[in-house]
């Protein structure tokens, strides 16, 4: 083979692999793009579930406080809460340990 076509074949492999290095530039370009694009969005989503996951527990931390209110105004005015007495008047001054059990426990679940 002669020199001019050894040197004419090297030039086809050489544009040949130019183009392939050039299409892989492309390609690592785009999944670069595609992965920046990915992690904003991924982290967009982490913020809302926060503020999901936030709203969604003060809301129950609310309604575990207003649930001990109601119970403690019950109690407060002469009746029973707890299981074996519930809805029958206190005797005045006198207190249920039942009752007073429910409702420590009802705080201290708060609490956590």
């Amino acid at each position: 083979m002669d020199p001019y076509t050894k040197l004419r074949q090297m030039r086809q492999t050489l544009e040949a692999m130019s183009k392939m290095v050039g299409g892989l530039e492309d390609d690592i370009l785009n999944a670069l793009k595609e992965n920046t694009e990915l992690k904003v969005e991924n982290q967009l989503l982490r913020e809302k579930l926060d503020k999901v996951t936030a709203k969604k527990t003060d809301k129950e931390v609310i309604k575990s406080q207003n649930g001990l209110e109601s119970l403690r105004k019950i109690y407060d005015s002469g009746y029973h809460i707890c299981n074996m007495y519930y809805g029958t008047h206190r005797d005045p001054g006198a207190d249920c340990m039942f009752c007073l059990d429910i409702l420590d426990n009802f705080e201290n679940r708060g609490k956590i």
